[in-house]
């Protein structure tokens, strides 16, 4: 019998796999570290309403829980479990889709890393948050030029001054998804937030995965955002060994994220297409991209300003997410101007 019990209207990626025979054959494995089933599908069994509902502890999770992580991922990424994952992180020029703004008012690109030899956020103690926010504070302060930056404790900064200053940075507590998941524990401890002086480039340490890297522009200069996103990750590569496997890519929290672990998108003001959603939500799935609410994932779009993205992470490159972006972008543009 299978003692997890999903809610009747669930619906999640881990509730549909996770059939009896699967569950009798994982229930009472546990990873190295002591990470067990029970434990990875706990945001699942009490969040009916994820789509996903299963959470790594560590990179050994994807090998010990194979049996429901392979089918999730598969299903998720849309790619035969046998997939292989390719890696380029490339600098190179693309044209500027908006020059006037009229469109297009933020570019984003942003990483998720964890780090080779370390328990992932939902299964770590505190004395490994310290030790890990100590090796980050050592190899970002190695960074130069345009990248060169400070670094903000939001444990210390919510002592002094609450939680405003964090919420200003950008880093808050995790969702009631990620708190199931034991992502929140001893939150903010060894929580911070890297900024460069140019305030281009972002990173969070110790949110649902261990790094958080963010290139950002107020433009549509996806090519100015994506080369310094490059020289970030190349340059911590240098200090820093992240967790990786040859199927899968980069190692993270949850599995949506594997593989390039990056998500390249725009906030971008449709007013046309937004009365005209049929012909959006075909150039969607025409260049594999996604919408998310104006300010994040479930919620609304206001104003006509979607936050649209790559959908793909696995199996395909940085590089080539980031020309299928901007050809997708272009196609939008297009439709909007001739509306």
């Amino acid at each position: 019998m299978n003692p997890f019990v999903f809610p009747k209207h669930a619906n999640s990626l881990v509730k549909k796999y996770l059939s009896q025979k699967v569950c009798k054959a994982l229930e009472h494995q546990k990873t190295d570290s002591g990470f067990t089933l029970a434990k990875a599908i706990n945001s699942g069994l009490k969040n009916p309403d994820s789509e996903i509902g299963i959470y790594a502890g560590d990179a050994q999770s994807y090998k010990t829980f194979s049996l429901i992580f392979d089918p999730v991922i598969s299903e998720y990424h849309g790619l035969p479990e046998n997939v292989k994952h390719k890696s380029d992180i490339t600098a190179f020029d693309l044209p500027v889709l908006d020059p006037e703004g009229e469109y297009i008012q933020a570019t984003r690109i942003r990483a998720a890393r964890n780090l080779k030899g370390f328990n992932f956020p939902c299964h770590m103690s505190l004395s490994q948050r310290r030790e890990l926010e100590k090796k980050f504070l050592s190899a970002l302060g190695c960074l130069k030029g345009n990248l060169k930056g400070d670094y903000y404790s939001i444990e210390l900064d919510e002592k002094k001054w609450g939680p405003r200053k964090s919420k200003n940075l950008g880093f808050q507590k995790g969702d009631r998804f990620q708190d199931a998941a034991g992502i929140n524990s001893d939150f903010p401890k060894s929580r911070g937030v890297y900024h460069s002086f140019d305030k281009k480039l972002m990173v969070w340490v110790n949110e649902e995965d261990h790094l958080r890297i963010i290139s950002l522009e107020e433009t549509s200069d996806i090519s100015s955002v994506y080369n310094r996103f490059c020289q970030a990750i190349l340059a911590l590569n240098q200090t820093l060994d992240f967790a990786w496997d040859k199927k899968l890519g980069n190692l993270t929290s949850c599995p949506t994220n594997i593989g390039t672990a990056m998500r390249a998108g725009v906030h971008i003001q449709l007013e046309k297409l937004e009365k005209k959603k049929d012909t959006l939500l075909k150039l969607i799935k025409a260049y594999n991209l996604q919408i998310r609410g104006t300010k994040g994932e479930k919620t609304r779009i206001q104003n006509a300003v979607f936050d649209i993205s790559n959908r793909q992470r696995l199996g395909i490159s940085e590089t080539e997410i980031i020309k299928n972006l901007h050809a997708g972008l272009l196609a939008i543009i297009r439709a909007e101007k001739n509306l």
